[in-house]
């Protein structure tokens, strides 16, 4: 991924956080010709094989071994020239799209054990569920029904041996322009009030 020098993440918990609260990755393979899948993730801390974190996930099992590319889209927003000050002494300005994004690579792995699914699947709705008044359980539903789903599911893991990050949050602007997007672009706000790298 192409990215200028003021707009590069690294710091792993930025970017860890970004893949926790925007989970729906695409998964992009090269085998016989591109492929792209849609899939919800878990983010797990570093281990010694996956010095970036490691994915979870359901699916995609028969792609063991293969590399893979995940995307994870942060906030967007389209940003007018309206908002910057040139736009009234020079008029030299044009509109831009800033935005957070998170590129995780690695290679597929299948895990074939329904005990790992079961729990993967408990975690991720309980994570999801958190927040409703009423949060569905995996344990509401019969136990025979999830042990025959269970039968069926395959999941994935991903030790992301390599983690590239792009906060494109109008860096490059002045701060007067940055509060003025902030503004108009509330989906942004978040991500443009984040401390920078040093």
């Amino acid at each position: 991924m192409y990215t200028l020098p003021e707009f590069d993440e690294t710091r792993l918990d930025v970017l860890h956080a970004l893949m926790a609260s925007h989970p729906l990755g695409t998964v992009v393979t090269h085998a016989g010709g591109l492929s792209a899948e849609h899939i919800p993730f878990e983010i797990a801390a570093p281990t010694p094989d996956a010095p970036h974190g490691l994915l979870r996930a359901n699916g995609l099992w028969r792609r063991h071994g293969e590399d893979a590319l995940v995307v994870f889209q942060g906030p967007s927003g389209y940003v007018s020239p309206s908002l910057y000050e040139a736009k009234a002494t020079t008029g030299k300005v044009v509109p831009t799209w800033d935005y957070a994004v998170v590129h995780a690579h690695g290679s597929l792995r299948a895990v074939d054990d329904p005990g790992w699914m079961f729990a993967l699947l408990e975690r991720m709705s309980a994570h999801h569920e958190a927040a409703r008044a009423l949060p569905w359980s995996i344990h509401d539903a019969p136990r025979e029904f999830i042990d025959r789903i269970m039968t069926k599911l395959v999941g994935i893991e991903i030790p992301l041996a390599r983690l590239e990050g792009k906060w494109k949050m109008s860096q490059n602007r002045s701060a007067a322009e940055r509060a003025a997007i902030a503004a108009d672009v509330p989906a942004l706000a978040a991500c443009m009030r984040q401390p920078t790298p040093a």
